[in-house]
């Protein structure tokens, strides 16, 4: 029976954990196979889980590596290089001035802790992450949903530092004007 209950608990997260591995793989096969590699593993040692934390925290923890290795596995069949041809200089040139100040204040974001909080919110960042253009969205996410370090992008991505960086930078501007517009409602920046 404790084995029947477990199996019931893992599939309550599967949609949650698929979603996840989307944001990241931008490929439903691979995501599915990444989750699905995630459940055999919970499953084949449940006694690793000891109620040490949530069990949705375990599931990502092992969903992150999995992913991580479906990534390394697949990185030559998915565009990885920056072309920069994004759009971001205009983006740019709409938020910044010539001085680098801001071209108009962001909207007041009202108490942001209290919006963590929303669960709106987070479907809303999460649409908007899906929005970002695939080589953006590979750095963002690697970096700081599966908080890997900038080296080991660098490494698994063949990118130099200073691309990462531009591309992390650029990639918080377009999340940063999705979450104004979408969030905040702030319509001056939209084009």
């Amino acid at each position: 029976m404790h084995a029947m209950m477990i199996e019931h608990q893992l599939a309550e997260h599967r949609t949650y954990l698929v979603r996840y591995a989307m944001l990241q793989l931008r490929n439903e096969a691979w995501a599915e196979d990444a989750v699905s590699e995630t459940l055999l593993a919970a499953l084949s040692k449940p006694q690793s889980f000891g109620s040490r934390s949530q069990l949705k925290t375990w599931l990502v923890g092992i969903l992150k590596h999995k992913v991580i290795d479906v990534l390394r596995e697949r990185k030559r069949e998915v565009c990885l290089q920056f072309d920069g041809g994004d759009g971001s200089e205009e983006l740019e040139a709409l938020i910044f001035k010539a001085d680098g100040h801001f071209a108009s204040q962001p909207s007041d974001w009202g108490n942001p802790e209290q919006e963590l909080e929303s669960q709106q919110f987070f479907a809303m960042l999460e649409a908007c992450a899906q929005k970002l253009p695939p080589a953006l969205a590979r750095v963002f996410l690697m970096r700081e949903w599966l908080e890997l370090p900038c080296e080991q992008i660098c490494s698994e991505l063949e990118l130099t530092p200073t691309n990462l960086y531009v591309q992390l930078h650029r990639a918080r501007l377009r999340l940063r004007e999705c979450v104004d517009i979408n969030w905040f409602g702030n319509q001056q920046n939209a084009s």
